[in-house]
């Protein structure tokens, strides 16, 4: 992570996009920098997103017969090695526990870095029948896994998230649950994110260590790099036999379970963060934001405006997340501080106003200035939150549909790469060694084959072999 200091203004975001990102987590009071290297302290702004964030999800998994449980947070390293290729994928970033009440452990015990493989044991343990499945698990918790190079919310060594672990009876009803939560995660974020995804197909090189197959949603930042924004997995029947999932079917004849894997983390905050925010600071989409409204009252020492506020106040909590400034800083430092913080609207009160029984309302996202009647102030304030919600999804993807470029051969493959920022489509014959070329050539990788696909070209735009699939490319955090 960035040194620790403290921020005095924001870096323009088109000057310094990576300092103009550390510049807000800090500033906004979304995080800060522990005492241990590469962990962060997530203060009660950057929280209180992630727990809109968290209830909003979890509702959604339930409506699908989801249930919450919770696992160990270490793993026995017998258990890990189960599943060579899980091992082996997850090796490099493992935190070791090796001593125990002073101690030295028989066993090393690894702080987990996802929890495949407890469920698994656990699975094979609890499902004995037909009638015992599917088993529709979600735990959320935090994971560890050492990364060498760490940045607030996008890659740190500890990070808060969700893991859900399901099994099924047949390979049909596990692809089906893993394509039904990447639809879910999808719409999540379109929905209360207002971040607009691809949806598609993570290549074998790509993939989630010992899945089948590896399913994702792709986002595009401001900056043009792409951020994988939340994966569902589908481990066919190979965890299952490694760890001995068996039970016994309709048929009396014992047999492997089907499984999935599916998750989402506080990424999604980095995501929000540089998607939508600008050189004043956080722009929050209302279906996400702590505080949707914040009520500023204007010469707040003169007679009946702290009252008219606290009135406002009181009818608005009724419908929304409001709160009302009642410090003695100047009006002009609190409206920076409310913009700093992404709030959706602001509502100006003064004496002015309350002779005419308005109120001044100021959206985050656009500046605009509008009047409200007090009188209907509820309803109006409704209604533009709703618009914000949907015009903040509209720019997204009008920005995104902007920086999304199509290519045909290498050498304009290479040139889009190199001087346009964003996604690139083009096609790709199926062969890892031209995945790896571009990546050496160009730091870019394959972020995801769409399910929808188009023909741009016959011909892989590396080799010039016949194409199989169109594939977005593109430089990724």
């Amino acid at each position: 992570m960035a040194d620790k200091k403290k921020v005095e203004a924001i870096t323009s975001r088109d000057v310094d996009f990576a300092q103009w990102y550390t510049d807000i987590v800090k500033k906004a009071e979304l995080m800060d920098y522990s005492s241990i290297k590469g962990f962060m302290v997530i203060k009660p702004a950057g929280y209180a997103i992630w727990e809109n964030i968290q209830k909003e999800m979890d509702r959604r998994f339930k409506e699908t017969g989801v249930e919450n449980v919770y696992m160990p947070m270490l793993i026995p390293e017998s258990l890990l090695q189960k599943e060579k290729d899980h091992v082996e994928g997850f090796a490099p970033e493992v935190a070791w526990v090796t001593y125990g009440g002073g101690e030295e452990l028989q066993e090393r015990l690894c702080v987990r870095p996802t929890s495949e493989t407890l469920f698994c044991d656990f699975y094979a343990k609890d499902v004995h029948s037909y009638r015992d499945l599917p088993r529709l698990y979600n735990q959320w918790c935090s994971v560890v896994r050492w990364e060498k190079e760490t940045r607030p919310f996008l890659r740190s060594r500890e990070f808060l998230w969700q893991e859900g672990h399901t099994v099924h009876a047949t390979a049909e009803e596990a692809e089906e649950r893993t394509i039904q939560m990447l639809n879910l995660y999808a719409d999540f974020c379109e929905e209360v994110l207002a971040i607009p995804v691809i949806k598609g197909q993570k290549t074998d090189k790509e993939k989630f260590a010992g899945a089948v197959s590896t399913y994702t949603i792709e986002a595009l930042m401001h900056d043009g790099k792409a951020l994988q924004s939340g994966t569902s997995h589908n481990f066919g029947d190979g965890f299952a036999r490694a760890f001995g999932m068996q039970f016994t079917d309709k048929d009396n004849q014992l047999k492997y379970m089907h499984q999935t894997s599916w998750g989402t983390t506080t990424r999604l905050i980095g995501a929000l963060i540089m998607v939508h925010g600008d050189d004043n600071g956080l722009v929050l989409p209302p279906r996400v934001a702590p505080t949707q409204v914040m009520i500023i009252p204007v010469a707040a020492h003169k007679p009946g405006v702290m009252e008219k506020a606290e009135e406002i106040r009181a009818k608005l909590a009724k419908s929304f997340s409001v709160k009302l400034d009642d410090t003695d800083k100047s009006p002009g430092y609190k409206f920076a501080e409310c913009e700093m913080r992404g709030i959706p609207v602001r509502v100006e009160i003064g004496p002015r106003d309350i002779e005419n029984n308005v109120a001044v309302l100021v959206r985050r996202d656009t500046g605009e200035k509008t009047e409200t009647s007090l009188d209907d102030i509820e309803e109006t304030v409704a209604k533009l939150l709703e618009t914000i919600q949907k015009e903040m999804l509209e720019r997204a993807r009008a920005h995104r549909d902007a920086h999304t470029y199509t290519a045909v051969n290498y050498e304009e493959f290479k040139e889009t790469i190199e001087t346009k920022p964003g996604f690139v489509k083009a096609m790709w014959c199926g062969d890892r060694a031209c995945e790896d070329k571009i990546k050496e050539d160009l730091a870019a990788t394959s972020r995801c084959m769409p399910f929808e696909q188009e023909q741009i070209s016959d011909v892989c735009v590396c080799c010039g072999k016949p194409a199989k699939k169109m594939v977005y490319w593109g430089r990724a955090y």
